[in-house]
């Protein structure tokens, strides 16, 4: 299970922590803090430095663009 929580730093709380070990009792978990713009930047230099995923993500980005090959999904119907 990956979980990913986004917040202010301002709203960090004893409750969230207790939310985190509630939900990961009895494991092992590793928690990495850093600026969401950061990860964000980090991310895309991680995906784009391997040139099959850089070509794939450049394709599916120009797949976006000229509106080709999209899936859309209705999220009533997840319900």
């Amino acid at each position: 299970m990956y979980t990913l929580y986004r917040l202010n730093a301002d709203e960090l709380s004893i409750d969230l922590l207790e939310s985190i070990k509630t939900q990961f009792r009895h494991q092992l978990i590793e928690i990495a803090v850093c600026p969401a713009e950061t990860a964000e930047q980090d991310e895309t230099a991680y995906l784009l430095a391997n040139p099959a995923n850089r070509a794939r993500l450049l394709e599916a980005m120009e797949n976006v663009r000229q509106q080709r090959d999209l899936v859309t999904v209705d999220l009533a119907d997840l319900q």
